[in-house]
C-alpha cells in the first residue's frame, strides 16, 4: 500500500509539473501574439501616414525603376485562366512581363489563353540554367500590344519545378511570383518595389505583400470591383485568419527584420539572389517558405547586407478553400512544408552567426508554428485526464480555457477593428457583423479543424512519408470560358524571342 501512495505522489507531482508547463507556454504564446500585434499595429499606422507622401507615378515613369517578370504556375485552372492573366496584363508599371507557366494541365487552360490571347509558338533562348522539367513550346501573342505576355508549355513537375521554369525565361531584375487563381491591385508592383528603391544601403532581396480573401468579391475583367465578406463560413472563419496573419503579423516581423516567409501568393524576389542561392526547391511543397530562408541564409554566409521588405496594404485577393477537405489538405501541405523546411535549416537554430534570424525568427518558427498545435492538442488531453483522476479541480480547466477563449475572441475583434480603422475593405455593415459573429465561435469551432489538419501533416510527414501536393479544386471567379474582349491595357517590355517561321 505504501508503494502505492508513492508512485501516485509520482504521477501527482509529474502531472503538476505537465500542467505548469502548459500553463507557461500558453502565457508565452498569449504574451507574444500581443507583442506582435502591438508592433504591427504601430508600423501599419507609420506606413499610412508616410504613404501619403509617396510619389508612387514618378515611379511608374521612371525609367530606373527595376523591370520585374510576374511567374505564374497554373495547372488545371481553366475556369480562371483568361480572367487571371487580363488581371496581370493590367497592372500599372512601366517595365515589367508575365509568364504564365502551364504546368502540364490536363483541361484546357492552354487552349483557353492560346484562343483569347492570339497565342502563337516561339523559339527562345533561356538567359538562366535551373534545372526543370522538360519544356513542350512557349507561345507569345501576335497582338503587339500584348507583347509583354509569354506562355510556357512544359511537362508537369510541381509548382516550384513551374516557377524555376518561368524564372529560366525571365529578363527581369525582381521576380515576383504569385499564385494564377489572385487578383492583383493594379498598383502593387509600385507599392511592393517602391520600399526596394528606398534601401540605397542594403540589398533588398525580397519584398512581401498582403493577402485578402476573394471569395464572393465582385470582379470584373480582373479587378475587384466590391470586397463583400464570403458567404460560406469556412472562407469567412479563412478571413479572420488572413486578417491576423498579415495585418496583426508578419508587418511587426518585417520591422524586426525576421519575416521567414513570403507568402506564395504574392511576392517579389531578387532574381540574382534567387538564382544564386540555387531558385525553388522541388523536394518540398512549402517551396515559398524554404526560398525565403535559404536566401536570407545565403546572404548571411556570404556576408552580404539585405533586407526583407512587407507592404502592409491588401495588394492581392485569392480564393479560399470553400470544402472541409480542401481545406484540410490545404493545411496539411502547410505543416509538411513548414517541417521540411525546419528540417532543412535545422543549424539555425538558436545559431548567432545568422544573428536575428537564428536566434529569435527560426525557434519561434519552430515553437509557435510547429510545435504549437501539438502542444495543444496533448495540453487539453492533459487537462482531460487531470480532470478524469480528479487531480485539477474542474473550475480551474473551466476557467483556464475561458481564459484562452476569451483572449481568442478579443484578439479577433481588434483585428476587425485594426482593419476597419487602416484600409477599410469592407464597408458593409451587416458583412462586418458576419465577421465579428464567426470571430466569436471561430475558437471553439474552426480552430480545431486547423490543429487537427496540423496534426494529421505531422503524421503524414513522419509516418507516411506523404510528399504529394493533393488536389485543389477551385469555384473560379468568371464562368466564361473564353474572354471575348481582348482590348487590354498593357506595358512595353523587351525579349528574346522570335516567331518560328
Amino acid at each position: 500500500m505504501k508503494e502505492f501512495d508513492t508512485t501516485l505522489s509520482g504521477l501527482d507531482i509529474f502531472l503538476g509539473v505537465l500542467n505548469i508547463l502548459i500553463y507557461l507556454f500558453t502565457l508565452s504564446v498569449m504574451l507574444s501574439y500581443l507583442i506582435i500585434a502591438l508592433l504591427s499595429l504601430w508600423y501599419t499606422f507609420k506606413h499610412l501616414k508616410a504613404s501619403k507622401s509617396i510619389n508612387y507615378l514618378s515611379i511608374l515613369q521612371s525609367p530606373e525603376a527595376p523591370s520585374i517578370s510576374i511567374v505564374a504556375p497554373a495547372y488545371n485552372e481553366s475556369k480562371t485562366i483568361i480572367q487571371n492573366i487580363r488581371s496581370l496584363l493590367s497592372l500599372d508599371y512601366g517595365n515589367y512581363e508575365v509568364i504564365i507557366v502551364n504546368d502540364g494541365s490536363t483541361d484546357t487552360t492552354l487552349e483557353n489563353a492560346i484562343e483569347a490571347y492570339e497565342l502563337e509558338p516561339v523559339r527562345y533562348i533561356s538567359p538562366n540554367n535551373l534545372k526543370t522539367q522538360p519544356i513542350k513550346a512557349i507561345y507569345r501573342s501576335k497582338n503587339p500590344a500584348l507583347k509583354n505576355l509569354l506562355v510556357i508549355d512544359k511537362e508537369n513537375g510541381g509548382k516550384a519545378d513551374a516557377l524555376n521554369a518561368g524564372i529560366n525565361c525571365a529578363n527581369g531584375d525582381y521576380i515576383m511570383n504569385i499564385d494564377v487563381d489572385c487578383i492583383l491591385e493594379r498598383d502593387c508592383l509600385l507599392k511592393m518595389i517602391q520600399p526596394i528603391l528606398d534601401e540605397p544601403e542594403r540589398l533588398a532581396i525580397a519584398s512581401g505583400g498582403v493577402v485578402r480573401v476573394a471569395n464572393d468579391c465582385i470582379i470584373d475583367k480582373g479587378v475587384i470591383k466590391k470586397v463583400n465578406v464570403p458567404k460560406n463560413l469556412l472562407a469567412r472563419f479563412q478571413t479572420l485568419e488572413y486578417l491576423r496573419a498579415f495585418l496583426l503579423g508578419r508587418v511587426a516581423w518585417q520591422y524586426l527584420d525576421g519575416m521567414l516567409l513570403i507568402s506564395g501568393a504574392l511576392g517579389i524576389f531578387n532574381k540574382k539572389i534567387m538564382i544564386a542561392a540555387g531558385g525553388y526547391s522541388t523536394k518540398t511543397v512549402g517551396e515559398d517558405l524554404e526560398i525565403s530562408v535559404r536566401m536570407r541564409k545565403y546572404c548571411r554566409e556570404n556576408g552580404i547586407k539585405y533586407k526583407v521588405h512587407f507592404v502592409p496594404e491588401p495588394l492581392v485577393w485569392t480564393e479560399v478553400p470553400e470544402k472541409l477537405g480542401q481545406l484540410l489538405r490545404q493545411r496539411n501541405r502547410w505543416t509538411r512544408g513548414s517541417i521540411e523546411t525546419i528540417l532543412a535549416h535545422k543549424n539555425l537554430f538558436f545559431n548567432p552567426r545568422y544573428k536575428f534570424l537564428g536566434l529569435i525568427a527560426y525557434p519561434y518558427w519552430v515553437f509557435y508554428e510547429w510545435f504549437a498545435p501539438l502542444l495543444e492538442f496533448f495540453g487539453l488531453l492533459t487537462l482531460f485526464i487531470l480532470l478524469i483522476l480528479g487531480l485539477l479541480p474542474g473550475l480551474y480547466i473551466a476557467l483556464f480555457l475561458l481564459t484562452v477563449v476569451s483572449f481568442a475572441i478579443v484578439f479577433t475583434i481588434t483585428t476587425i477593428y485594426a482593419e476597419e480603422s487602416t484600409y477599410f475593405q469592407y464597408k458593409d455593415a451587416k458583412g462586418i457583423r458576419k465577421l465579428i459573429l464567426a470571430g466569436l465561435i471561430e475558437p471553439v469551432s474552426y480552430h480545431f479543424l486547423v490543429v487537427w489538419a496540423s496534426l494529421k501533416g505531422n503524421w503524414d510527414y513522419f509516418i507516411e512519408g506523404k510528399v504529394t501536393w493533393g488536389k485543389q479544386v477551385r469555384k473560379g471567379f468568371d464562368r466564361d470560358t473564353i474572354d471575348r474582349e481582348k482590348k487590354i491595357l498593357v506595358s512595353n517590355t523587351s525579349g528574346k524571342l522570335t516567331p518560328i517561321n
